[in-house]
């Protein structure tokens, strides 16, 4: 593994990881990651509860520009990187170039970590993909503190990959100015699955090709509720 510079932190055990990649950490416990000094689970009062029923986006616009010419910003967010948010970014934006509306978003994915900073997508979850006309074109990188200005909406894949987040948070609202109801940013995918009842988007990386597909099937549901969404309470128009 290449070196990873910068400041040291302390990473969860892999026994307390996601199972997304977490064999890659059995030794040693301590990496360095320049982007958050820890990712612990957060319980503080700031950061609101969301509701699975009803999700109301809110578009955070900067000062002084038009919201008219805003594009609507959406941050996808997995652990690696590699699977599961870059293949929900390469979806998303599949959907919005059929609708023609390219211009009216910005789209993105990010990892919790940065292990696999600079890499592709998994191979395997592209060319599952590339079965159902969807490019995914995606480099791996780890989030940072300005997303949370320059993101409307950061989707987690799971309950792990939200805590990191805003563990992640929770550190850097401390160390520069970041929007106040930055934590409202936060969600999770499957909050906007119709088909699907599963809460969380499960991590394809150590399963077969089914896994991936699977993957796929809930992020296509997700993504198109989430697109319809933003549509009405922004009025972009078709």
């Amino acid at each position: 593994m290449r070196s990873l510079l910068f400041s040291t932190v302390t990473i969860l055990a892999p026994s307390k990881l996601p199972n997304c990649h977490h064999s890659h950490y059995a030794a040693p416990h301590s990496l360095k990651f320049p982007f958050l000094t820890s990712l612990l689970p957060t319980k503080s009062p700031f950061l609101l509860k969301e509701s699975y029923k009803s999700v109301k986006i809110k578009a955070l616009m900067e000062s002084g520009m038009d919201s008219s010419t805003k594009p609507f910003s959406v941050l996808f967010v997995c652990l690696g990187n590699i699977c599961r948010s870059p293949a929900a970014e390469g979806v998303f934006t599949d959907l919005v170039k059929k609708r023609g509306l390219d211009s009216k978003f910005k789209i993105d994915s990010a990892g919790t970590i940065n292990y696999h900073e600079g890499n592709e997508a998994d191979p395997r979850m592209r060319a599952a993909a590339k079965r159902r006309g969807i490019a995914i074109t995606s480099i791996s990188r780890p989030i940072r503190a300005s997303d949370f200005k320059d993101f409307d909406l950061i989707l987690a894949m799971d309950e792990q990959n939200k805590s990191d987040i805003l563990g992640a948070l929770e550190r850097w609202i401390h160390r520069e100015p970041l929007p106040a109801d930055a934590a409202e940013k936060v969600r999770l995918m499957c909050s906007y699955c119709k088909k699907h009842q599963e809460t969380e988007v499960p991590d394809p990386y150590y399963g077969g090709a089914q896994g991936f597909e699977k993957v796929l099937d809930m992020l296509e549901d997700a993504c198109d509720s989430l697109l319809e969404s933003i549509v009405t309470e922004q009025n972009l128009g078709s």
